[in-house]
């Protein structure tokens, strides 16, 4: 056998579960076996091994309080049953044939101040914010705005980064009083319970917290961008696909999760 100067060759072996490359190089006069762990690689395992772990912990977390997971009855009563009955006076009310039906009708205070009566049975938005949007859309022309700039943001033609940035725009340019009308919570809130399947809301400093106990970077913006709300979508996706076996049945019960795991009411 010859020892002279081989050519160098790469022998590539997979590791199926995770995927991580071996490599073993022959260089030299002598045939030399190195192990080459890319690094990307290890720390995507660590990452997952990581987030596997807390996501296990927010299992324990939740079911501290609610033992059944989503179809605990006390986790229905307390979490889950306002929410619902949010959406289905929302779905009475500004179904989106309805809504249509009311726009075309010019009935946009009416609109508004429905939009208004639905989330007041609920505790999604904060008592200033509930103040501010009441004050923003008193004026005809803040209910005008804010109705058809709603409507736009939930069944409106174009991709949702577009329609995002107009309800953005709409709420921003709101009538101001005293408070700001324009949160990530009066951003998302309606969305949430018009269409629970589709939209979540945003707590900032509760998802904030959860997204860090659960091991997900959250791209987090203090002022309105879609690309918070994206990442906000994503996380709820992983949470939902790491939840398969408690069967969610909407973005409600994923957003309850959120909540019992960052929110201090729960510590």
């Amino acid at each position: 056998m010859s020892y002279g100067r081989p050519k160098k060759r790469l022998a590539v072996l997979g590791c199926v579960r995770h995927r991580h490359i071996v490599a073993f190089r022959v260089s030299g006069s002598r045939r030399q076996g190195i192990i080459e762990w890319s690094a990307e690689s290890s720390r995507s395992v660590a990452s997952r091994v990581g987030r596997a772990r807390r996501a296990q912990a927010a299992r324990t977390r939740f079911r501290a309080f609610y033992p059944d997971g989503f179809q605990d009855p006390d986790f229905v009563d307390l979490e889950r049953r306002y929410k619902v009955d949010a959406h289905r006076a929302w779905h009475l009310l500004l179904r989106r044939a309805e809504y249509a039906r009311r726009l075309e009708a010019g009935d946009r205070h009416a609109i508004a101040q429905d939009v208004i009566r639905v989330e007041s049975r609920t505790n999604l938005l904060f008592s200033f914010e509930k103040i501010a949007l009441r004050d923003a859309v008193r004026p005809p022309a803040g209910a005008e705005r804010f109705a058809e700039g709603l409507f736009d943001w939930l069944h409106g033609s174009g991709r949702p980064s577009t329609r995002f940035a107009r309800w953005c725009r709409t709420v921003a340019d709101l009538p101001r009083e005293q408070t700001r009308v324009l949160t990530w919570p009066v951003l998302t809130t309606f969305g949430f319970i018009a269409r629970p399947r589709v939209h979540m809301m945003l707590k900032p400093m509760v998802t904030r917290r959860a997204a860090r106990e659960y091991g997900f970077d959250f791209r987090y913006s203090a002022t309105p961008q879609w690309g918070t709300y994206e990442s906000l979508l994503r996380f709820s996706r992983v949470i939902r696909e790491d939840l398969t076996d408690w069967r969610p049945r909407d973005q409600i019960d994923i957003q309850s999760f959120i909540w019992v795991l960052g929110s201090d009411e729960y510590d």
